[in-house]
């Protein structure tokens, strides 16, 4: 281990003893506010007349708490950060300092910019809903999952190494093509697959308002399709046992079975699942319009347009939230579908 390395593995475990942030591994990094997608299980599109975005000085404001916290991945997110015109203008800000760059995104503009994500971007990691049908059903746009597949057959065109994973959100409307969403990663050429369950309870994707009841059961398998998701997680257990044991499917049988433990929670069936998370310790998000977060989850810290990010992330208002949270009994960390946990000698990159 170098000195470098050493010292900030030191500051890691520092900030988890003491609730101050001294590293900050991993930035969230929000550059647009809109998304190209209206998918039936998020309302960031329903905002998108609102606009909002980074630009270049708000990434340069940050960069001095970068080097003094040793960030070394951010992750851009959304909306859709190839919505930003200043997107590539980021890549290579970030480049400089060494930056782990990961873009999150609906792949929609991926051919258009393939080449300078091959030179900008350390990897991919693209939404699938399903098969071409469904995917395309769920993204609620026609034409999705082609422009999904052309532009990471572009990418691999360039570069047949580049790194390209999925994430698949699963809910009521394909959890029962839940092995042809494995069947179709696999098509694309993606490095791997993970899974998650649907959000459906939080303030999170654009949500003003939280979704009433009514709203929740759209994207909530029903209780009485609950063994048939259990049979579905069986079947796949069996029939990609190899995909399990290579890692193409991202998470263990054990995490697999929890996305049924999360939905049979909201109808009382079983608690929700155990979560092993350090995300305000080891991470923050930054939004499009500055605002600073915890998680996507918890509520808004401050505004880097109004305080510096150490002022912020170590604010009287920060420390408290963070020396009183307890995950296992918060409501919104009981319901979180996104958990991170960072040891303090893992990197974040290889995680």
């Amino acid at each position: 281990m170098t000195s470098t390395s050493l010292i900030h593995t030191v500051r890691r475990y520092r900030t988890l003893q003491s609730d101050v942030i001294s590293a900050l591994p991993i930035v969230i990094l929000m550059p647009h506010s809109a998304c190209n997608c209206r998918c039936v299980m998020c309302d960031i599109w329903k905002d998108n007349h609102h606009l909002r975005q980074l630009n270049g000085e708000d990434l340069r404001g940050l960069l001095d708490s970068f080097r003094k916290w040793g960030t070394r991945q951010v992750v851009m997110s959304g909306g859709e950060a190839l919505l930003n015109p200043n997107f590539f203008q980021f890549c290579e800000i970030l480049a400089k300092e060494q930056i782990q760059i990961s873009l999150l995104t609906t792949g929609i503009l991926l051919k258009k910019h393939a080449h300078r994500l091959a030179q900008w971007v350390g990897d991919v990691i693209v939404s699938l809903d399903g098969d071409p049908l469904t995917h395309d059903y769920i993204r609620n746009l026609p034409g999705t999952f082609d422009k999904l597949r052309e532009g990471i057959e572009r990418l691999h065109a360039i570069d047949p190494a580049f790194p390209v994973s999925g994430r698949s959100v699963i809910h009521r409307l394909n959890f029962r093509v839940w092995p042809r969403i494995v069947d179709t990663a696999k098509d694309l050429g993606l490095s791997s697959i993970s899974f998650l369950p649907a959000d459906v309870s939080s303030h999170a994707f654009n949500r003003e308002t939280l979704w009433d009841e009514s709203r929740q059961h759209e994207i909530l398998p029903a209780e009485e399709d609950l063994p048939e998701l259990q049979a579905t997680i069986d079947g796949l257990k069996l029939t990609y046992a190899a995909y399990f044991d290579n890692h193409f499917i991202a998470e263990t049988r054990e995490k697999i079975q929890q996305i049924h433990e999360f939905y049979a929670a909201w109808y009382g069936q079983n608690p929700f699942p155990f979560k092993r998370c350090n995300a305000p310790w080891v991470s923050t998000v930054v939004e499009a319009d500055g605002t600073i977060r915890p998680c996507f989850f918890h509520p808004a810290l401050g505004n880097i347009h109004k305080n510096t990010l150490p002022e912020i992330l170590n604010g009287p208002e920060a420390l408290a939230f963070r020396k009183g949270l307890d995950v296992q009994s918060d409501s919104i960390c009981q319901k979180c579908v996104c958990s991170l946990h960072l040891g303090p000698r893992t990197n974040p990159a290889r995680r």
